[in-house]
């Protein structure tokens, strides 16, 4: 580890030196009326061969520049090119601030435009990059939409329901996967109605979801990472939205405590949003049908609340601090009721130094999560996960290359509380730190981009140490087609109290990976040697821009959990070990194309997968491997400004893996002792599995949903957005699962019709 932290720095400092020979113009990229950063705008030396994207701040940096005089020009489509006449110097660093003006052009193919240029200077695989834009693309459940809705559409994610449905992410469980909000992790990010999540769409900026072999900036999971940024409040204007529909209302409120000087570049904002859900209340009236609680209400409840405030200076740098408070509540009468709280904060920061090559950025957040469920068994469960995390990142930029390198530090409790169905109780009460640090290194040898990377995990409560090399590389065999691929060693050692043979699970509560024996896969007492959670990700594709307007991405992958620990939920004795291990893998190909143009949004994805575990008595399908996932979305603008707004999106799945029932026993319990009448006495219903786990499976799953949306503009800043959505249009009967017990069949939810109102000011 020594040898591989000196090789790094001996590195990191010869580059230094070798482009501080020459000079660097470095600087961000806004625009003028609003402040806004221009994200993946081109900013080139006119003339030469150096150039770059900005970034999601607007930055953007050319180094290794011969001394001399040169035109910088700023290019974006839809506003007009601004050139700044500069002079660099041997050694120099200079930045520039360049302020965009808005033409008369469309903006509505900037994105594709962007996106595009990225993808051809980025290894990119396995990500996919969304935008509040794309999320409100979407036929809107409830009148409102919502990232949940959105990510169901991406290729590889599989969500298993309506109601405490869960998100699996190319054969990774929740767990294995990481949320980021800000740099802050969220441990739940999805409400138990499934259609929304913890996040409000508008005040999202930009989101990353790598579905597998992520580079070593990314650790402490196995699977694959969400990594959501938000926007800043409105640097010039206050103003804000008030939207309300059958489901929930909210509130968003933003505008500047200091405006955008465009001269300085220094501005100072707000953000603050709310969101309230009451469909608990309007449901008896509106959608009574879609329930067979007694109550005749779907029982969902909850609150979000996140606020932020921004600091920007006139180099660049700025400086945020978050604050978030989410809530969740169900209560199925005399069945289950669930509550969970989560709140946290924090501040992230980005420094650009003047007399460096380097750029700085971090954050340092602190999070708690707290769940209860009581099932009337007097067996409840409680869980609470709460902690720090902070991490600083170093980015230095070359002619045609670009080292990053960093360190990040978690700290979390875990008070968890369980007891089985055989009264056997399991707690754990823990604390663990992480440490880790990474290094990254990107650079491009022609039409090649090779980036690899090395990440240094240590888990001081086990104590483990796990090195992971990862790779990508992307071949730009010409402007249209491009080749990738990209793979790594990964671990974690957070573990859920999910059980991955659990049908619904509105319990999710955490533990940290455990110091004692974990039971090895198909033994019996016999223990495993390491205690981490550990994958292989392999990932291959091709990129293919067939038109200027229609893209397709195609990406075979294989992930390989090499050990899976799970809670032992047989554990018969206060002896035997409370958890267990077990391997797993997850293969299948993925495709997605899709076609854009200011007016049409025509997006197909088609997945093909498998996923198996194995606990060494057998090898089974887990219950969210559906073999096809099938979604088409097609987005049309039209009617005079594009005021009016049409959405459909039909999904078709494979029904998911279940295993079968072979019949029914009676048994008596003995809690009245030798008292117990068993002549006459009603004795308990046992059920007698299949001896194959997960041998059956359950019907196809298909659902429409459609919404029109019509926008009223009152003035440049006040307009009025009525949506009119209806979720599963024809009523599909999708089966969420089968009560073996009382041989009732329980369905995802119906047809829900309804009306949404926003006015944003």
């Amino acid at each position: 580890m020594l040898r591989v932290l000196f090789l790094s720095l001996t590195f990191i400092l010869l580059s230094q030196s070798v482009f501080a020979q020459k000079g660097t113009v470095r600087g961000n990229v806004y625009d003028k009326d609003t402040g806004e950063p221009i994200i993946y705008g081109n900013v080139i030396l006119e003339g030469t061969t150096y150039g770059n994207n900005t970034d999601l701040d607007g930055f953007f940096s050319l180094s290794g520049i011969p001394a001399g005089d040169y035109t910088l020009m700023a290019t974006y489509l839809g506003y007009d090119t601004v050139q700044v006449q500069i002079t660099i110097k041997d050694g120099g660093l200079r930045y520039e601030r360049i302020n965009l003006t808005e033409s008369s052009f469309d903006l509505g193919i900037v994105n594709v435009s962007a996106k595009r240029e990225q993808a051809r200077s980025d290894v990119q695989v396995s990500k996919l990059t969304v935008t509040a834009a794309q999320i409100k693309s979407l036929p809107s459940t409830g009148g409102e939409a919502d990232i949940a809705q959105y990510l169901s559409v991406l290729p590889g994610i599989v969500f298993t329901g309506d109601q405490g449905g869960q998100l699996y992410i190319r054969g990774g469980s929740p767990v294995q996967n990481k949320i980021l909000l800000d740099g802050m992790t969220i441990y739940n990010p999805f409400h138990s109605i499934g259609f929304f999540s913890v996040f409000e769409t508008e005040t999202i900026k930009n989101v990353d979801v790598l579905t597998g072999g992520f580079d070593a900036e990314y650790g402490g999971r196995i699977s694959a990472v969400v990594d959501i940024t938000t926007k800043e409040g409105d640097k010039n204007n206050f103003g804000g939205i008030v939207s309300a529909n059958p489901f929930q209302g909210k509130v968003l409120l933003e505008g500047p405590i200091k405006k955008y000087n465009p001269e300085t570049g220094s501005s100072a904002s707000f953000l603050f949003t709310g969101k309230h859900s009451y469909i608990d209340q309007t449901s008896s009236s509106l959608y009574s049908y879609a329930t067979t609680d007694a109550t005749g209400t779907l029982p969902f409840n909850f609150t979000d609340i996140y606020g932020k405030l921004s600091l920007s200076g006139g180099n660049g740098s700025k400086v945020s601090i978050f604050g978030l408070n989410y809530r969740d509540r169900v209560n199925f009468q005399n069945i289950a009721d669930l509550d969970w709280t989560s709140s946290g904060g924090g501040v992230n920061f980005t420094l650009i130094p003047a007399g460096s090559n380097l750029t700085v950025d971090g954050v340092v957040a602190f999070s708690n999560y707290d769940v209860t469920l009581d099932e009337g068994d007097g067996r409840p469960r409680s869980s609470g996960i709460g902690g720090f995390n902070a991490g600083l990142n170093f980015t230095s930029f070359g002619s045609k290359s670009q080292i990053k390198y960093g360190f990040e530090v978690n700290g979390f409790n875990t008070d968890f509380r369980f007891v089985n169905f055989l009264d056997a109780s399991i707690q754990q009460e823990s604390f663990t730190t992480e440490i880790s640090t990474y290094f990254k290194y990107k650079m491009k040898i022609g039409k090649l981009i090779i980036e690899p990377s090395i990440r240094l995990q240590y888990y001081a409560s086990l104590p483990e140490l796990s090195p992971e090399p990862r790779i990508g590389l992307k071949y730009n065999a010409n402007d249209r087609l491009r080749f990738k691929l990209a793979g790594g060693l990964y671990s974690q050692n957070l573990i859920s109290t999910v059980n991955e043979t659990d049908v619904v699970n509105l319990f999710v509560g955490f533990l940290s990976g455990p110091e004692e024996s974990i039971l090895q896969p198909g033994e019996e007492f016999a223990t495993t040697d390491t205690k981490l959670q550990t994958s292989r990700h392999a990932v291959v594709g091709v990129e293919i821009d067939i038109t200027d307007k229609i893209e397709l991405n195609v990406e075979p992958y294989f992930k390989d959990f090499t050990q899976i620990v799970n809670i032992n939920r047989n554990k018969l004795e206060s002896t035997d070990p409370d958890f267990a291990a077990e391997t797993g893998e997850a293969y299948g190909i993925d495709f997605l194309l899709n076609y854009n143009t200011p007016d049409l949004l025509l997006w197909f994805t088609y997945s093909y997968g498998f996923v198996n575990r194995n606990d060494g008595f057998e090898e089974y399908p887990t219950i969210f491997d559906r073999r096809h996932n099938f979604n088409s979305l097609v987005t049309y603008k039209f009617g005079e400004s594009r005021s009016w707004e049409a959405s459909a999106r039909w999904n078709f799945g494979t029904g998911f893996p279940f295993t079968l029932t072979q019949g029914f026993y009676s048994f008596f319990d003995f809690q009245d002792g030798i008292t117990t009448d068993i002549v006459e006495g009603n004795p308990e219903i046992g059920t007698l599995f299949s001896a194959d786990r997960n041998d059956g499976r359950l019907p196809d799953y298909h659902r429409l949903d459609l919404s029109v949306k019509k926008t009223f503009t009152f003035t440049d800043r006040a307009r009025l957005e009525a949506t009119v959505s209806v979720t599963n249009a024809y009523d599909r009967d999708n089966i969420f699962f089968f009560d073996r017990i009382s041989s009732e069949r329980v369905d995802q939810l119906p047809i829900l019709p309804s009306v949404g109102l926003a006015f944003h000011f």
